[in-house]
């Protein structure tokens, strides 16, 4: 599997790290949830240099993750907001928070905490099934291939070990 074909492998994964699968990319989309929209935001709050951030905000706006809209005409200044197709990365970025506020904290504790607006408590992300509701780990689920990859798909999923 080669980096920059990640887009044509029949692997859901492996096409969305095709988009949003390097640290500078995932960094940007956390500082976009928490409000920054400006070029010049990013790079002081990221201490990225100009090209790098250059690249992966045009990535994410050819991916429509991003779009670009103007804040002055004169001279033309635009800000990043996200899509829809961003604001759908939302629940990916919380598992990464939940699960670093899970095993990568140290003695301060988590360093941001998340609140439901609506009911006005501290939250963790938890995923449920779609279908019923109920909560949902590794262990709940089974995969099987779409009914329109067949064999290129299966290759995906790797062949278990016979038991003993």
């Amino acid at each position: 599997m080669r980096w920059e074909e990640l887009d044509q492998e029949p692997c859901s994964v492996a096409r969305a790290l095709a988009v949003v699968g390097d640290r500078w990319t995932l960094i940007i989309l956390r500082d976009c949830f928490l409000g920054v929209r400006r070029f010049d935001q990013f790079e002081s709050r990221l201490g990225i240099t100009r090209h790098v951030l250059t690249d992966r905000l045009k990535k994410l706006v050819e991916n429509d993750v991003l779009t670009k809209v103007p804040y002055q005409e004169k001279p033309l200044r635009e800000e990043y907001r996200l899509t829809e197709k961003g604001l759908a990365l939302h629940p990916v970025i919380m598992a990464l928070v939940h699960w670093g506020n899970t095993y990568m904290t140290d003695e301060r504790g988590v360093p941001l905490i998340h609140i439901h607006k609506s009911c006005g408590h501290r939250m963790s992300p938890v995923t449920t099934c779609s279908e019923c509701g109920e909560e949902i780990t590794a262990r709940d689920i089974r995969v099987e291939v779409g009914p329109n990859w067949g064999r290129t798909a299966r290759d995906v999923i790797p062949k278990r070990a016979p038991r003993k």
